[in-house]
């Protein structure tokens, strides 16, 4: 058995594509379209999906609101410009603030 994709349920399956798109390089799926996109999966490699669910709400992080329902790990060389590049391309950051 193999792990051949990861989808995330999200508002806009394009925009989000579009999102990771930037940030990973991965290649968008060329039937992508408004209710379902997808990157990778070329040559039998991990494919990463956006799916478009109505009503959807974001998880929110670190307080509970909204519970998380999967994170994603990623290696980078450099953190603190992997976090400003990908702050850059739209990303948010966590409010950390202990209230």
């Amino acid at each position: 058995m193999k792990l051949s994709a990861i989808t995330l349920d999200c508002a806009d399956p394009l925009a989000l594509a579009a999102f990771y798109q930037q940030a990973t390089g991965l290649e968008p799926h060329p039937k992508s379209n408004a209710d379902f996109a997808s990157l990778g999966g070329g040559e039998g490699g991990l494919s990463l999906g956006f799916q478009r669910v109505a009503g959807y709400r974001p998880p929110s992080w670190p307080d509970q609101e909204v519970p998380q329902q999967l994170h994603c790990c990623f290696r980078v060389e450099d953190l603190d410009e992997a976090e400003a590049r990908l702050v850059g391309l739209g990303a948010g950051r966590p409010n950390t603030s202990r209230t």
